[in-house]
Order: C-alpha cells, then sequence, then structure tokens
C-alpha cells in the first residue's frame, strides 16, 4: 500500500477474536480511503485492538507512530462534558441551575431561563456567535464566552435542540471557570488526563503540538452537500458518521444540501465562527492546538481517547449511577442546526443520524464523534472503550464511514 509516493504499513496489537477489526483498517489503507490514522479498543477493561499505520504529514511523509496525537474536533465535546459532570457529582453545579446562578453576567437579553442542563444538551439557544471573532481573541475563552453572553437565544430555550458546534465549549468552559477559577483543560489535566495517565490535551503543550498529525482536507462541506442531494447519502459536517438511504427531493438531506451552499445559513454560521480558516492551516495551526476550545480542541492519541473511556465505562472517572444518569437521552429529532436528527444525553451522543451505530449497541453505545470521521465511543452493557482518529478529512458519507465500519466490526466480532 502506498499513501502518494510514501509505502503504507500498518502496525499495532489486533486480538484474534477482533481479526475483522484489522481486516477493515487495512482495507481502508488498501482502498485509499486513509492517510494516516490509529485504531484503539479496550474490552472489559483490557487493551484487545492498539493499530496505527500511515502519514501523520503526507508533504514529509513522516510516519503514524503508536504515538502520534492529532486533533480531534468534536469528541473533545464529551471529555468536557464529563469534566463539567464531575462537578455536578461533587454537588457544585446543579444541572437545573440556570447558568446565571454560576455567571450572572450571562442572564442578559432572557438567558435568566437557561440552565445547565441546557447548555450539555444543545438547547441553550445559542448554536452562533453573532459578531466575529478576531483572530487576536482565539486564545481568550473568557472574552468569547462573554460574546455570548450578551446575545439573545435564537428559540426558546428547552424547547428545541440544535447542535452547537463551537459555542457549546465556551459556554461549558465559562461555567467550569466561575465554579473552579479553572479552565476546562486545567480541570481536565487535573482531574481525568493526569490521574489515568491519558495522552489527551485540552490545550496541548509544544512538544505535543509539534509531533501532532497533521490534518489533509478532504472535500469541503459544500461538496459534501451537494452530493447528498445527488445521491441521498446523508453528509456529516459535524463530524458524524452517516447514512445512505434512497434519494429525496425533499426532507431532511436536501435541506442540509441547501444550507451547506447557503453562506447565512444557521449551519454554517454555527460551524464558521470563529473563523479557524483565517488561520494558516487552519486546524493544524499552534493556536488551535495550544487553545484547547472545549467544544473541538482536543489532542490526543486514539489510545488515549480510548482509554479515556475505559476509565469512564469502568466508573474510575464518574460514579456508575452518574454515567448512568448522563447517557441517559434527554432530546432527539430533528437538529435545528443540522437538520438530521440528532440525540444527546448530558453532553454525550447517543445514537442517531449523527452518531451511527451498529445494531447491537444502540441501547447502550454513547461518545462523541468529530469533525473528518473520528469518533470515541464507550459502552458499558458491552464493556466496551474505543476510539478512532486520523488526518485524512472528509466531509462526506463515503469517507465518514470509516469509524463506522470499525465499530461494526467490532460489535460483530463479540461473542
Amino acid at each position: 500500500m502506498t499513501v502518494g509516493d510514501h509505502p503504507v504499513t500498518t502496525s499495532g496489537h489486533c486480538d484474534p477474536r477482533f481479526s475483522r477489526v484489522r481486516e477493515v483498517f487495512d482495507r481502508h489503507f488498501a482502498d485509499g480511503e486513509e492517510l494516516g490514522a490509529a485504531f484503539a479498543l479496550f474490552l472489559d477493561g483490557e487493551p484487545v485492538v492498539d493499530l496505527w499505520g500511515g502519514v501523520a504529514d503526507r508533504h514529509t511523509g513522516r510516519p503514524w507512530e503508536p504515538d502520534t496525537p492529532v486533533l480531534a474536533y468534536s469528541c473533545t465535546k464529551a471529555v468536557a462534558a464529563t469534566a463539567l459532570l464531575l462537578l455536578v457529582e461533587r454537588g457544585l453545579v446543579d444541572l437545573r441551575a440556570p447558568v446565571s446562578a454560576y455567571w450572572p453576567e450571562f442572564a442578559h437579553a432572557g438567558k435568566d431561563v437557561v440552565t445547565v442542563e441546557h447548555v450539555l444538551t444543545h438547547q441553550a439557544g445559542l448554536p452562533v456567535i453573532e459578531e466575529p471573532v478576531p483572530v487576536e481573541e482565539f486564545e481568550d475563552l473568557p472574552a468569547i464566552a462573554g460574546r455570548l453572553a450578551g446575545q439573545a437565544p435564537l428559540w426558546e430555550p428547552g424547547t428545541a435542540h440544535g447542535y452547537h458546534a463551537v459555542t457549546y465549549g465556551f459556554l461549558v468552559d465559562e461555567i467550569i471557570r466561575r465554579v473552579t477559577g479553572m479552565s476546562t483543560g486545567e480541570l481536565v489535566a487535573a482531574e481525568i488526563a493526569g490521574p489515568h495517565q491519558l495522552d489527551l490535551w485540552l490545550g496541548a503543550p509544544s512538544d505535543v503540538a509539534a509531533r501532532a498529525a497533521r490534518l489533509s482536507a478532504g472535500e469541503r462541506t459544500a461538496r459534501a452537500g451537494e452530493q447528498a442531494a445527488r445521491t441521498g447519502e446523508r453528509a456529516a459536517p459535524a463530524g458524524g458518521a452517516g447514512v445512505a438511504e434512497p434519494p429525496a427531493a425533499d426532507g431532511p438531506v436536501a435541506a442540509m444540501a441547501a444550507a451547506t451552499r447557503d453562506k447565512d445559513s444557521l449551519m454554517n454560521r454555527a460551524l464558521g465562527n470563529p473563523p479557524i480558516h483565517k488561520l494558516p492551516g487552519g486546524g493544524n495551526h499552534p493556536v488551535i492546538l495550544r487553545a484547547g476550545w472545549p467544544a473541538l480542541g482536543m489532542v490526543t492519541t486514539a489510545r488515549g481517547l480510548a482509554d479515556f473511556y475505559r476509565h469512564l465505562v469502568a466508573g474510575d472517572i464518574l460514579a456508575p449511577a452518574t454515567l448512568k444518569d448522563a447517557m441517559r437521552p434527554r432530546v432527539g429529532g430533528p437538529d435545528r442546526v443540522l437538520y438530521l436528527d440528532s440525540a444527546f444525553g448530558l453532553g454525550y451522543m447517543r445514537p442517531a443520524m449523527t452518531f451511527l451505530t451498529p445494531a447491537r449497541g444502540v441501547e447502550s453505545a454513547f461518545g462523541h464523534t468529530g469533525l473528518g470521521g473520528s469518533l470515541g465511543l464507550g459502552d458499558v452493557e458491552h464493556g466496551l472503550a474505543m476510539a478512532y482518529t486520523m488526518n485524512r478529512m472528509v466531509g462526506s458519507v463515503a469517507g465518514s464511514r470509516r469509524a463506522y465500519r470499525l465499530a461494526e466490526a467490532v460489535y460483530g466480532s463479540l461473542t
């Protein structure tokens, strides 16, 4: 196998019971769907799959190593949610309390009714930062949060849900800061990543950023939406796996396709500010890697993210009762931002069009996808914890199904 002019080999360990997982992983490279990627799986707390291969940088041919980290975009949201849920579990934050109880300035413009739970379930009505965020402000998370505090909700909080693709992180972060005096990244390092020795950072140190894989753009979101309209495939601009279904002239698929072509659509406004594209290299830029945006700024290895879910499933981070309640679906159905059906517990995605899960995991899987195709998934019932990271960004269903195929191979290997 080759990636461009670079020969590709895949390495790592795979328990014979999960040989089909390795077959799928290798086939993605053989079929030209990957540049570099990694997949890790724990079963009942034991590491059973740890695979990696390809190139971390397509320009230099730098190989993907077992400890190669990469920006995992919205997989971050589940980790940020867990940090906030730690405070809930300790009685420092009340899910039913208004956000303004911890952040008084947030009560402006009718937001006094927005609760912490509304934030975690994408019901706050604040999916968009209305004023353009200057590049100079990208690392000043409280300043960006202050912009949101001054806005009015786009819908009555609690009456609908719409994916807060970027704003979710600034809202969660400001609540955590007001309660603890720490950023989300600092809390994650102190309470989650540090104690469990996870290769996972919300705010990557310079040495980690230097060895991070470089993301390579696939299809632009607009092209993915146009393809969806032509073929009936569901695009995944928010990083979710999609599902193919017969072409339709109307409905959510067509609505999403139209939204991707409209620069003023709620979807594009939600995804486009702060304007990461203004930085050379976009998500590869050191500012993004070190800023630690709690919606999309986590830098991690597949092994580190899977290990996070291993400890979460085992009850080592949150009490089992806390996790069980957090997994309980709070909202589901048509998403005001994504148009497709989405479902959320407390910050965790639940199976839906935006979080495709094999049939065996539909009742028990939780986690989060990331833009381009990355995945973090836990399943208490089946004792699973898995993660997939990669650097070939793809916005269409044809590419984002990579994570689904791997998860399908995992579930299909269970006895």
